[in-house]
């Protein structure tokens, strides 16, 4: 009985609410439509019109009969052969002072003993070498041709920029720095 009675008083605290709840919605809404209507006047956006692009027109090449700008203006006739006959020796081993620049090389002193000259070279690491007529140094094909007290005197082969080669003389002095 106490369970019904429980029952009950729960069921009628349930509709009082709900009765309460339903009767606090009023069914004035009209604050709720002036701020619609009053949004809406605020965004009136519009669309700016498409750009108008103006038709593509055709460019006809009309100088076909003069010189097509990526071929050379002139024919080299000289069929860049190295008509000199010097050339690099590839087959040649290299010397360990071919791997520094000439540059880079500094003349020390000589060395002088039963009638032979030997020129002394510091590479870039602070080495001294021995060198003497027929060696090789920088990166040119430097070959060494004399030995002086005042200097070290080289031919060297580079590229003339024609796909030939030609020889340049080149000296390490002495003290030089």
């Amino acid at each position: 009985m106490q369970h019904r009675l429980y029952k009950n008083i729960l069921n009628t605290t349930s509709l009082l609410l709900l009765a309460i709840l339903t009767s606090s919605c009023s069914r004035d809404n009209s604050d709720l439509e002036a701020f619609i209507q009053e949004t809406k006047s605020k965004h009136v956006g519009s669309v700016q019109p498409l750009p108008q692009f103006k038709p593509y027109q055709n460019f006809t090449y009309s100088a076909g009969e003069l010189r097509d700008p990526f071929e050379a203006a002139f024919e080299d006739k000289s069929d860049n052969q190295n008509t000199s006959g010097i050339r690099p020796n590839d087959s040649r081993p290299k010397e360990f002072l071919e791997s520094f620049p000439l540059d880079t090389l500094r003349m020390v002193g000589i060395l002088e003993q039963n009638q032979q000259v030997w020129g002394l070279i510091k590479d870039p690491n602070n080495v001294v070498h021995r060198v003497q007529a027929g060696n090789y140094a920088g990166q040119n094909e430097g070959q060494i041709i004399s030995v002086t007290e005042q200097q070290i005197d080289l031919i060297e082969i580079i590229p003339d920029g024609l796909g030939a080669y030609i020889e340049r003389e080149a000296s390490l002095a002495i003290g030089s720095d």
